[in-house]
């Protein structure tokens, strides 16, 4: 049964289960992915996924009707997350970026070498506070000013985060493509460890 977005959010608004089913299943996968970036398993994030969609349908009677429900969606699954985050640990960066190369590495390298799920991966093992703000900021479309707000953090803070997260990537990028050419290498030339 293909169903518009209006008649979706107006059968959940008068209770109807099935509805409330349809609008799950409608966005779950991509909320899911929203939560998983700020997370650090699955589990966790279909966790917060399951409180984002309580508070979804308990607020759902705040949305109304212009703008993006999809982006309002998203907004109160990031909004979980961050609040999850900081339930569960502080937010201070931990990792030291010290002897971080700045060697440049082009996005089409990155892209044709790495798959979406080891990047994700590599996003989850930031520290809590520059996964934060790498989400907010490059997946989120958020300000640094915005992102302060959110975390009650400085905005000089935000944007010192975000490098530091971007450092830590590339760190690991870089070295998830040297074991990738090194593992090619070793499988061209027949060698052996």
């Amino acid at each position: 049964m293909d169903v518009s977005e209006q008649q979706l959010i107006k059968g959940c608004l008068e209770g109807i289960p099935v509805f409330h089913q349809m609008l799950y299943k409608r966005y779950a996968s991509k909320m899911l992915i929203v939560c998983m970036r700020y997370s650090n398993s699955r589990e966790e994030a279909e966790d917060i996924l399951q409180e984002g969609f309580i508070t979804v349908f308990e607020k759902m009677y705040q949305f109304r009707m212009q703008g993006s429900f999809e982006g309002w969606v998203r907004r109160i699954m990031v909004n979980k997350s961050l609040e999850h985050l900081r339930k569960e640990s502080k937010i201070y960066p931990i990792q030291p970026i010290d002897n971080i190369e700045d060697k440049f590495v082009s996005p089409e390298y990155v892209l044709s070498t790495i798959e979406a799920k080891e990047l994700l991966k590599m996003i989850q093992e930031l520290p809590p506070a520059y996964k934060m703000v790498f989400n907010m900021y490059v997946f989120d479309g958020m300000t640094h000013k915005e992102i302060a707000a959110a975390l009650g953090i400085a905005e000089g803070t935000s944007k010192s985060n975000l490098s530091d997260a971007r450092k830590v990537l590339k760190k690991k990028i870089r070295r998830n493509i040297l074991m990738e050419e090194k593992i090619i290498y070793y499988e061209q030339s027949g060698a052996r460890e």
